[in-house]
């Protein structure tokens, strides 16, 4: 049997992993498997500077922390050795994970966790395509111009009628 000291170990690492969870947008869990120290410290870095961050766990623990938060997954999706990001913006941790998935094949994100709500690989590759923040602004701004653009040509038609007469 597991001594007392172990037990409050592993409570404190789910409590740490229902914390992470409770408090992320965004939760990914992806086979790290075949990748080297280096390819991790740079998808370290990488979410690092999203406010986001990587963690590796016990499966059972993991489950254990779901359960406990009524998130249910398949249980063949927390088999292996699996990776875990935690997002506390939404699309960001979402898109880096999956351009680094492209990148390096031995990653592959397996399901997702998108406001406290399990999301399958399609919704994970849905969300993964929507432009960023800046990307929609920048066509909203192009949308708005051209109305702008499209208002001084009428003035300036306009103008120049009203100086023929």
């Amino acid at each position: 049997m597991a001594s007392a000291k172990i037990l409050e170990n592993k409570k404190a690492i789910v409590n740490e992993i229902q914390d992470l969870v409770k408090n992320s947008e965004s939760v990914l869990v992806f086979t790290y498997q075949g990748l080297t120290v280096a390819d991790l410290s740079d998808l370290r870095i990488k979410l690092h500077n999203d406010d986001s961050e990587v963690k590796i766990y016990k499966n059972t623990l993991v489950k254990r922390a779901l359960d406990e938060l009524n998130i249910e997954l398949e249980p063949s999706l927390l088999e292996g050795p699996n990776a875990f990001v935690f997002g506390k913006n939404l699309l960001e941790p979402i898109k880096i994970l999956s351009d680094y998935v492209k990148e390096h094949d031995k990653a592959k994100i397996k399901v997702g966790i998108i406001s406290g709500a399990p999301a399958d690989l399609d919704t994970i590759k849905e969300y993964a395509s929507i432009p960023s923040r800046e990307g929609l602004l920048t066509m909203l701004a192009g949308g708005m111009i051209q109305y702008v653009k499209d208002l001084s040509i009428c003035l300036n038609l306009y103008a120049e009628e009203k100086e023929e007469n």
